[in-house]
């Protein structure tokens, strides 16, 4: 199955089913090709955009590395310190089915709970390179009307994804998620029957 039964709870969930909960609405936790294809569609803008900075800047043999980076931030790197935090990870399955890392290899282990503090400082790092390679080409070459858009359509795609996907995102131990406490409560007791777990 590409995704999760929608009315089947999730593996860390200690309901059975899904039709009288509480914070169904509130909390996203099945995902479907719609939804991947609309993050994938937010994020193209400034990828392209940052694609078309480095080769102008120096041509294909640039953009070559910056995929590389971005493989390998966000299937590696950033499944260890932010998806195995998340409930989604726990799922049946060797790779991830949700919204913005779908298809990673979980190649780590689950741990469940908060981040560690250099857990935060690589998921901001990795973020800032993948985010900044394509700045340096745009400055060193002076394309100020490119680097101008890039970093627009940039900060469009971060705001709205934390208005509109991180206040009902699942993975609580991410610290761009912006579900209210008393909905990160209910859907804590939903999971586990506690608020703190």
């Amino acid at each position: 199955m590409k995704f999760f039964d929608p009315d089947k709870p999730m593996a860390t969930c200690a309901t059975e089913e899904c039709d009288n909960c509480a914070v169904r609405d509130k909390v996203h936790c099945h995902f479907t090709l719609k939804d991947v294809i609309s993050y994938y569609l937010l994020l193209s803008p400034a990828m392209l955009l940052g694609g078309a900075g480095i080769y102008h800047a120096s041509g294909w043999w640039l953009i070559v590395p910056w995929v590389l980076i971005i493989i390998g931030c966000f299937s590696v790197v950033l499944t260890r310190v932010l998806c195995s935090h998340c409930p989604h990870y726990a799922e049946e399955g060797s790779s991830l089915r949700c919204r913005a890392n779908y298809g990673s290899p979980k190649i780590w282990k689950y741990h469940p709970g908060p981040m560690a503090f250099w857990e935060k400082a690589v998921f901001f790092v990795s973020f800032g390179i993948v985010w900044a390679y394509p700045v340096y080409f745009m400055i060193t070459v002076f394309q100020a009307f490119l680097l101008v858009v890039y970093l627009l359509t940039s900060a469009g795609f971060v705001v709205t994804l934390k208005m509109y996907s991180c206040t009902q995102c699942m993975n609580f131990a991410c610290p761009m998620n912006g579900v209210p406490d008393d909905v990160r409560r209910a859907f804590l007791i939903k999971r586990s029957g506690r608020p703190d777990q």
